[in-house]
């Protein structure tokens, strides 16, 4: 991998999330947090002046054709991701967005189509792809430390039915979007196959957005996976693959900080350390960065064909469930 090169880097919105972000890029070698921008301006002045950007603006419009932003960082709610994307985009500015990347696959493919016409880099902020421990379970997944992989488990739940925004269609509310995703895409990263069949159940508000749903999943290969998340209540966050000689426990699945590998008789055989961080988001602030600099508009750990794959699969189980997104 070559030296990264100083990158200037814009952040479009100012919640919990950009905040998350604005330490981690302080932090980062060769990451500079250069601008912000909020709908409010005197918002943006106040992230500014906390995280020491030398801009900010009260206008996503400014941010995005301000000529020195190298990178911008979308952390507006769900239903803006794609409208503040496309933004960047026809700006020619690299983009980041956090997670889910967009609300459904026709916009997420009306995003990489515009990345490839205009060959700017594009890719999601899913940072359980970027993140060491998924080495770490494909090398003991790859040298049959479990045998073969037969099943995998997940879930992943909050209380969070005082959070306004989840509860709002017109913002995509609800759990799926939201954490259901971290219990997707740990599906879809350790089966290593393609979905061959899924069912998803899932209670509804009055609004029609999901407090809570179970997908079931079978993968080409025979692997099943049976996933949970909710906005209703706590869950241990616990992700287990399944193999013919044993089991790996990931504690956390949304940033773990061990992982147990355990043979058939349930014996705890191995403990697998992770790396110490920032906060996590390092991982795919520095792949981003890399992939930009090589000329790239997508990463190796999550490719636009990866990104068109898990929104697929999401608007399949909002159809199923009959969740209803009025923003789109």
């Amino acid at each position: 991998m070559q030296k990264v090169k100083r990158m200037r880097i814009g952040i479009i919105g100012t919640g919990y999330i950009a905040k998350r972000m604005a330490e981690t890029i302080r932090s980062v070698k060769d990451a500079e947090l250069y601008a912000v921008a909020s709908r409010a301006e005197d918002k943006a002045r106040c992230f500014a002046e906390r995280y020491g950007c030398e801009k900010y603006y009260g206008s996503y419009e400014e941010l995005a054709k301000d000529g020195a932003v190298e990178m911008v960082y979308i952390a507006t709610p769900h239903s803006c991701h794609f409208k503040n994307a496309k933004l960047c985009l026809e700006n020619n500015k690299p983009v980041l967005v956090e997670k889910p990347f967009t609300v459904n696959h026709a916009q997420a493919q009306q995003l990489l189509t515009l990345s490839q016409e205009r060959n700017v880099f594009i890719t999601e902020a899913m940072w359980s792809r970027y993140m060491p421990y998924r080495q770490i379970v494909e090398t003991i997944i790859s040298k049959k430390e479990i045998g073969e992989v037969t099943g995998i488990t997940a879930n992943i739940g909050y209380p969070m039915m005082n959070v306004e925004r989840l509860l709002n269609p017109d913002l995509a509310g609800g759990a799926l979007l939201d954490v259901g995703v971290y219990a997707i895409n740990f599906a879809l990263m350790f089966s290593n196959s393609d979905v061959k069949q899924m069912s998803s159940f899932a209670v509804l508000s009055s609004q029609k957005i999901d407090y809570k749903n179970s997908v079931s999943i079978e993968f080409n290969n025979g692997v099943l996976a049976s996933l949970y998340s909710t906005m209703t209540s706590v869950t241990d966050m616990r992700g287990v693959i399944y193999g013919t000689n044993g089991y790996i426990v990931v504690d956390n699945i949304i940033n773990p900080e061990e992982i147990n590998v355990y043979d058939n008789t349930h014996t705890l055989q191995t403990i697998y350390d992770i790396p110490e961080q920032i906060t996590g988001y390092e991982y795919e602030l520095i792949s981003s960065m890399q992939a930009i600099q090589d000329g790239k508009i997508e990463t190796q750990e999550l490719s636009h064909f990866e990104i068109l794959k898990n929104m697929e699969l999401i608007d399949s189980i909002v159809q199923n469930c009959g969740i209803c997104y009025t923003c789109i």
